[in-house]
């Protein structure tokens, strides 16, 4: 990451803009729900879905609108006389279902080193836990209060990408060619850009602004899938259960203690290494649903993945005839890298504009997914860009104030290389 004295006087300047925006939109509860059957899946997303589109038109962008799915969405106009290819500018606007983002009360404040305790709720974050901490020692930090997530994922991306065009909008003088921007429902339960409309969009290539470390670029990402296991036992009064009862939470117990221990878990891989992952369990002694995720940055082992749980869930099956185990699978998201490495000159672009800042970009996979996935997937090349953001999904969640003002320069860079190339 920069040290203050590489950071750009813009990047400066832009880092206080981003934090007051952030501070606001945080406050804002936009927690998607994956069972509803709406699109948003939540009606509290459009309350910073409208705002952000008030805030656009009062920057001046005659376009901006949202549609009946809540995409925001608006342009910035070329101040270039030559062509330039428009691109677009992504962030999602909800947060995720591990941790509450109600009543969420951001905490700024300078590190000078150690452990970070947030105030009486008994979280902490620690150095060892959270390894890009020690490279931020006299650097401002905003955190949570450590009863709520942070949101950072991605209300930073929103508010690095909204400090960007108010920027272009107030420097005119700065090279560009049309810029779009977009603010989507959904990402968190992988439906964030379902019905987007790429063609009538009319962008070239896109970024999501959706990362972490400041310098980090991803052209890609885990292909992603989710299995899920309808366990169906046979129900009784427990008083004359014998030989009758067939226990499904028991036969879902099962199913999770035949998954893989030492390998193929979240807390036991890193790097390249793809995982299956439980992440809800519901029902009662007569019906379970278990839920997995399903991730590697391969095609082929990713169905590897999900084969191993359709033959763990025919196995427990098979253990007893009165009960009966439906899976479901469905690809969630594909890995973006092939597009991507098809068209070199959107990632170069980015990377220029990150040595700009005085950065040295690198080229890192997430171990995850961006609306960048579908989108590419879509027709729409999307890398993706770093926030300053880390420790997602958490009450541990903590982000940068300088690096903030990096990314969204980096935005502002990104666009101006494109015009000068």
């Amino acid at each position: 990451m920069a040290t203050n004295d590489t950071v750009t006087a813009p990047a400066a300047e832009l880092a206080e803009d981003a934090v007051e925006r952030f501070l606001r939109y945080v406050r804002i509860d936009t927690q998607s729900e994956e069972d509803s059957e709406t699109y948003p899946s939540t009606a509290k997303q459009l309350d910073l879905l409208r705002l952000l589109l008030g805030e656009l038109r009062d920057l001046g962008l005659e376009d901006a609108a949202i549609d009946e799915h809540g995409y925001v969405t608006a342009t910035l106009p070329s101040t270039v006389a030559h062509e330039v290819p428009p691109i677009a500018f992504f962030a999602h606007v909800d947060t995720a279902r591990e941790v509450s983002g109600a009543n969420v009360d951001p905490q700024r404040r300078r590190y000078d080193g150690g452990e970070i305790r947030l105030g009486d709720s008994g979280q902490t974050i620690r150095p060892e836990e959270s390894p890009q901490l020690e490279h931020h020692v006299g650097h401002d930090l905003i955190t949570t209060d450590g009863t709520t997530l942070l949101g950072a994922d991605d209300k930073a991306g929103v508010a690095e990408i909204m400090t960007a065009v108010a920027y272009l909008v107030a420097h005119p003088e700065v090279p560009h060619g049309p810029v779009k921007v977009a603010f989507n429902p959904d990402e968190e339960i992988g439906r964030g850009v379902t019905h987007f409309p790429v063609e009538s969009f009319g962008a070239v290539a896109a970024y999501t602004v959706d990362g972490s470390t400041a310098g980090e670029i991803q052209q890609e990402t885990f292909s992603g899938a989710q299995v899920r296991m309808r366990i169906r036992g046979r129900a009784i009064h427990p008083g004359w259960a014998k030989g009758e009862l067939v226990n499904a939470i028991k036969l879902a117990a099962d199913v999770v203690g035949r998954l893989p221990r030492d390998t193929r878990s979240p807390e036991t891989t890193e790097g390249r290494e793809g995982y299956v992952h439980p992440v809800v369990v519901s029902g009662d002694s007569s019906e379970v649903e278990l839920r997995f995720i399903v991730r590697d940055f391969e095609n082929d082992l990713l169905d590897e993945h999900v084969e191993l749980l359709c033959g763990i869930a025919a196995d427990v099956a098979a253990s007893d005839p009165r009960c009966s185990i439906e899976v479901e699978t469905r690809v969630q998201y594909r890995n973006m890298r092939d597009t991507l490495e098809q068209h070199p000159e959107i990632v170069a672009n980015l990377e220029e504009a990150v040595r700009r800042l005085g950065l040295e970009p690198r080229r890192t996979a997430i171990r995850g997914g961006t609306d960048g996935s579908a989108l590419t997937e879509m027709g729409l090349p999307t890398p993706n860009i770093f926030t300053g953001g880390h420790d997602a999904h958490s009450e541990r969640e903590w982000i940068c104030v300088e690096d903030m003002g990096l990314a969204a320069a980096a935005v502002v860079e990104t666009a101006r290389v494109w015009a000068e190339r």
